[in-house]
């Protein structure tokens, strides 16, 4: 069972050492986090996630609205969008669905505001690993683009395709499990 909870100050070390993780490098090389700040702040336009499998962390998630988010790092971007940072914490945790559930969860809040019409996500250009992750839920490629030093691909997942598609699959399955 995996769940989305805050992440708190408490959650400090947790995160500095997933940071430095090779894998985690990979995915974010140019950014800091600055964790020892932003984990004491809880700004409107933002969520910051620790997803927990039976009460163990195995994850980071941040949920930002891209067009308040204070460093505007997305650029003028319309409103009532969302964009996702996602990523597991240790490497013996990848490929084992835990990113897919975290990413469902996620999406699910995100839509979970009516007004909330697609969720952006900007993986690197040469992470072809995030790209097949996000395009097998529903992504679709918008743009390439740098941010800062990073070339990243944008890719998009509009709320009618996730209503149809992601949130049906979602309700089924739990209907099946009972």
């Amino acid at each position: 069972m995996i769940n989305l909870r805050p992440a708190t100050p408490d959650d400090l070390e947790l995160l500095k050492y997933w940071d430095e993780q090779p894998h985690v490098i990979a995915s974010d090389p140019n950014d800091d986090w600055h964790w020892e700040v932003e984990l004491h702040r809880n700004p409107h336009w933002r969520e910051q996630l620790i997803a927990e499998m039976d009460g163990h962390p195995i994850g980071f998630v941040q949920i930002i609205d891209p067009a308040l988010e204070e460093s505007h790092y997305w650029g003028e971007i319309p409103s009532n969008l969302r964009a996702i940072d996602i990523w597991i914490g240790k490497e013996t945790d990848l490929g084992k669905g835990y990113g897919t559930k975290m990413m469902k969860l996620a999406l699910e809040r995100c839509f979970s505001d009516k007004k909330v019409s697609a969720v952006l996500v900007d993986p690197l250009k040469d992470n072809t690993r995030a790209h097949r992750f996000y395009e097998n839920l529903g992504f679709k490629f918008i743009e390439s683009r740098y941010f800062g030093d990073d070339h990243c691909f944008v890719y998009c997942l509009e709320r009618n395709f996730y209503q149809q598609v992601i949130h049906d699959n979602m309700t089924q399955s739990v209907d099946i499990l009972g």
